[in-house]
């Protein structure tokens, strides 16, 4: 699995239904389930774990801190098909912490080196740690270093590094998004300093542009908020990212309407118009009439007879 560029796991937000519209639009980057609890696994009702094979390449990110439930997570999701698992070491939230888990793991690198090593155990997949810069006043390089040594020592050579640190107290998960500043340079060092791993760059990226940028220093870029607010910068990811110039680039009404048998089978099977369509109301950033449209959408959308015939009349405020 090629991971030059990936579209990050977001909670609430890298569900199936937005994986399945991602992939209409890039067929190499890899794509990030949200962050999914051991507990949610293990104990939850619901099938945590499943995805479409449509969507490949799909990395599992897990959110965990216990060996032991991380490797049986690990084996249900090699069996599952899945093509990395990614441990979160990255998320600030008073819940993730609570659980023990997330961005405060970075304090202790030898439960983290536990972790990867049980799931290593059960898979031959890669399994591969996103983290911080650092989290409150542990913020230098050494700390970050002794983490990733740690990692190392158990075979671990694949790292997403979110490129901020993480305030544990005191910041919202949305404010540590934004307040703690980029320090773009020191993930560039880590890169040199361990030539033998993986390293992609998370935190900040926004255009195709910057990411080529970043390319010229590290292994991978990992974009967010920007390609799903903005979709369509997706399909300029195979030629640019990539170099593949023979992936079809959709137009973004083609693209729209590439999803109408997603939409049918969804729907037959219980999901409601909503569910899927909420990923799609960035297709038209910036695009004349793309406010109109995102309007229409979500006035009309969530409601129960929706369908889409709801997606067409909101497809008439744009331009073809």
């Amino acid at each position: 699995m090629n991971r030059r560029f990936s579209v990050a796991p977001m909670l609430d937000w890298t569900d199936r239904h937005c994986r399945t519209f991602h992939r209409k639009l890039t067929q190499h980057a890899v794509l990030y389930t949200e962050m999914i609890t051991t507990g949610a696994i293990i104990h939850g009702r619901g099938d945590y774990l499943h995805f479409g094979q449509h969507e490949q390449p799909v990395a599992l990110q897990l959110g965990g801190s216990d060996p032991a439930a991380l490797a049986l997570c690990a084996k249900q999701a090699d069996e599952r098909g899945y093509q990395e698992i990614n441990l979160n070491v990255g998320c600030p939230s008073d819940r993730v912490q609570n659980g023990r888990f997330g961005a405060c793991l970075m304090a202790e690198p030898n439960l983290v080196a536990q972790c990867v090593a049980a799931m290593k155990e059960q898979t031959n997949m890669p399994v591969t740690v996103k983290t911080r810069i650092g989290i409150d006043d542990q913020d230098s390089y050494e700390f970050l270093c002794a983490l990733i040594d740690a990692c190392i020592a158990v075979d671990c050579n694949d790292f997403i590094i979110h490129a901020r640190k993480a305030w544990l107290s005191g910041l919202s998960p949305k404010e540590n998004r934004d307040i703690p500043p980029l320090d773009y340079e020191r993930v560039y060092q880590l890169k040199k300093d361990y030539p033998q791993t993986h390293i992609s760059i998370n935190g900040g990226v926004k255009t195709i542009e910057q990411s080529l940028a970043h390319l010229q220093f590290i292994d991978g870029v990992m974009m967010g908020r920007e390609a799903y607010a903005n979709p369509y910068l997706l399909t300029q990811v195979d030629s640019a990212i990539y170099g593949d110039a023979s992936t079809p680039v959709l137009s973004r009404h083609q693209a729209v309407r590439a999803m109408y048998d997603y939409f049918e089978a969804e729907m037959t099977g219980g999901a409601s118009f909503w569910h899927v369509a909420r990923h799609m109301l960035g297709i038209f950033q910036g695009v004349p009439g793309g406010r109109a449209f995102r309007r229409h959408l979500s006035e009309n959308g969530h409601k129960k007879d929706a369908d889409i015939s709801v997606m067409e009349q909101a497809l008439r405020f744009v331009a073809e």
